[in-house]
């Protein structure tokens, strides 16, 4: 008789729901501000695995599960953080209910929609799709069962997450009640006399730190190409080409500000961005048809063999997924409730506009989920272009409602972006499980009980996500507008392109020239979507994840063939990203029920200015520690997390 191994339990279910709550809220302040979300399912995993440990023991099954259902909450804050703050920037400020539902609706779409691609992507494509972050979570998960160690670095590495966004963001609002205007600069720039608007800058943080040393030298280098060339090339260019047809225009010789500058240079990146979008959706049509396949098979079969001429045989339950009849049930359900829910889809829309608009997210959800879940099979979570599929999303749904009504008002923008959320969160959801049922696979887990894992996780999470967005939102020392807006870089980029092509202003020769830019970066074997984040995130950002891809490239040359050193320095960049998150969302709370307003510091001396860096340095020193080979290969390491992680770098 086969010995049944405990997987979905109350400690798994209740570890994975807290530990899910604690990264989505930091993913979601480190989107907010940098534009950027990593993967958590590998310190989730370790947390989880410690935790047990603690409890008098769990099986790997039980942290997979844990780490399936933590990650969730990391997606939904992706998908959300990309759209709903340009409703703040509308001054359409959406509800907490609101916010929730549409993060719970687009997660459970993803998942019910990559449900029957499973098979398809994660079992046949094996050789194909690496999977590299689920790969390295099945090691990790394996490594932790044998009694690997490394799990210390990720309280230290939140511990001094906390310490730095405190020092930054704390100590300024607390002194500033005082009138002392002491304060350490959050950003360090240097202009450059002979480039009119270029400048080097600097964001002083250990999270952007320690996204560069998840995401790798290689995916670093290229964003921080693409920002640099905007930084000393594009802005530049433009200020000066400016000046020059005033000059021949007989005009005043002005020289453009940053900020204009900026907005001529945002449409190159969308374009870019966009260009990558259409060519992703067109080289995974093939993928699409299978998928299509995949799903008739799947409702016809159900939870039987239907390979091999088996006639329907039961499965295996390391290869049973959801049943049809939830399958089915919960893709209808959540029609009804797009459909007929009013004021769920903003906008005012009429019962006809809503039923149009649903089959509009489920179109879109559709075809973005298996170009999602196959993306991330070669390059990772981390790398997936949601951002791209928000933005195609939201043009074709913007040209729909132009289309339906005559004008392009406010209520109309807050329709389109609502749906771009829906497909964005089912997007960003299908990629994460994806790469959670490719660790499943590996470590001999139930791809059911992860689904209802996840389907769970959606239901409770949402509430956290939103939670977040709508505290900093509603943070009068910050908030998404005025002078010390959080950056949302997506969400800028998303109410940019609403409102140009809703208004009939879209700029289409700048948005060409951003799309040469991506087809340049194509023919000489650079990421487009890379330069294009490079493009239109801040330099200061990118150089800042530049540092920690840095960090990562010497210590993959010093670590040799330890992969545990490189999973204890993953493990404390993992800190570093909850640590910054946490302390800067309960920062915002704090604004906010304290009735802070915006602060106005004057701009930093040489000393604060050497203080900033200092910090930055310490930070990057103690990835080098926590990453620091050990003198013999541990026993508990496996060669497949170094390959994993080699792999995530190459993409």
């Amino acid at each position: 008789m086969p010995v049944v191994t405990r997987e979905f339990t109350v400690k798994a279910v209740v570890c994975g729901l807290l530990f899910g709550a604690l990264f989505g809220a930091a993913n979601a302040y480190l989107g907010l501000k940098a534009g950027l979300t990593v993967s958590t399912s590998i310190p989730i995993a370790v947390l989880s695995a410690a935790v047990f440990r603690l409890l008098g023991g769990g099986t790997i099954l039980e942290a997979n599960l844990a780490q399936t259902i933590g990650s969730a909450s990391s997606s939904l804050a992706t998908g959300t953080i990309f759209t709903i703050p340009a409703l703040f920037m509308w001054e359409m400020v959406p509800s907490y209910t609101q916010v929730a539902l549409l993060a719970m609706c687009g997660g459970v779409l993803g998942i019910l929609a990559m449900v029957p691609l499973r098979r398809l992507l994660i079992v046949e494509a094996d050789a194909e799709l690496p999977y590299p972050e689920g790969r390295a979570c099945a090691e990790v998960l394996k490594s932790a069962e044998r009694g690997g160690a490394g799990g210390g670095w990720v309280f230290v590495g939140l511990g001094v997450g906390i310490l730095v966004k405190l020092a930054v963001a704390g100590v300024p609002l607390l002194l500033s009640k005082s009138g002392n205007a002491w304060h350490v600069p959050e950003e360090l720039a240097v202009a450059i006399p002979s480039l009119p608007n270029g400048s080097l800058q600097l964001s002083v943080g250990a999270a952007l730190l320690a996204v560069g040393f998840i995401v790798g030298y290689r995916a670093a280098s290229v964003m921080a190409a693409g920002s640099l060339l905007a930084a000393l090339v594009l802005y530049p260019l433009v200020t000066k080409m400016h000046a020059d047809g005033m000059s021949a225009a007989g005009g005043a010789v002005k020289l453009i500000t940053m900020g204009m500058a900026k907005e001529t240079v945002c449409y190159f990146g969308i374009g870019a961005v966009g260009a990558v979008g259409i060519v992703t959706v067109l080289r995974t049509a093939s993928t699409m048809v299978k998928s299509f396949m995949a799903v008739v098979r799947g409702v016809r079969y159900g939870g039987r063999d239907h390979v091999g001429g088996n006639g329907g045989a039961p499965l295996a339950a390391t290869d049973r997924d959801v049943p049809p009849f939830v399958l089915i049930g919960g893709l209808v359900l959540l029609a009804l409730a797009l459909g007929f829910t009013p004021g769920l889809l903003a906008g005012d829309l009429t019962l006809g506009e809503r039923l149009l608009t649903t089959l509009m997210v489920l179109f879109f959800g559709f075809v973005f989920v298996p170009v999602s879940s196959r993306l991330v099979g070669v390059v990772g979570v981390s790398n997936n272009p949601t951002s791209a599929m928000a933005l195609v999303t939201l043009a074709g749904t913007a040209g729909f409602f132009l289309l339906l009504r005559e004008s392009g008002g406010a209520a109309t923008k807050a329709a389109v972006l609502t749906v771009g959320t829906v497909v964005c969160v089912a997007a960003s959801k299908a990629g994460d499980i994806s790469q959670d049922l490719k660790t499943g696979y590996l470590v001999k887990a139930t791809p059911a009980l992860q689904q209802f894992g996840q389907l769970l996780a959606a239901a409770v999470a949402c509430w956290a996500v939103a939670a977040v967005v709508l505290t900093i939102g509603k943070d009068p020392a910050q908030g998404f507008t005025g002078p010390n807006a959080m950056p949302a870089p997506q969400a800028n980029i998303m109410r940019t392109v609403v409102e140009a092509e809703l208004g009939g202003a879209l700029p289409w020769d700048k948005i060409a020239m951003g799309a040469g830019i991506a087809l340049v970066a194509t023919l000489v074997g650079l990421s487009a979507l890379q330069v294009a984040l490079g493009i239109y995130l801040p330099l200061a950002t990118l150089m800042t994840i530049y540092v920690g891809g840095c960090v990562r490239r010497l210590v993959e040359a010093r670590a040799g063939g330890d992969a545990v050193a490189l999973e204890r320095g993953v493990l404390c960049a993992s800190g570093f990203v909850a640590g910054e998150g946490l302390a800067g969302v309960v920062l915002a709370a704090y604004a906010y029920f304290s009735g802070a307003g915006r602060l106005k510091l004057p701009e930093a001396s040489a000393g604060e200015s050497v203080v900033g860096l200092a910090l930055v340095a310490a930070c990057a020193l103690l990835l080098l520690r926590s990453a620091r080979r050990t003198p013999t290969l541990s026993a508990g390491a496996s060669p497949g997390v170094r390959a994993s992680f080699r792999a995530a770098d190459r993409a």
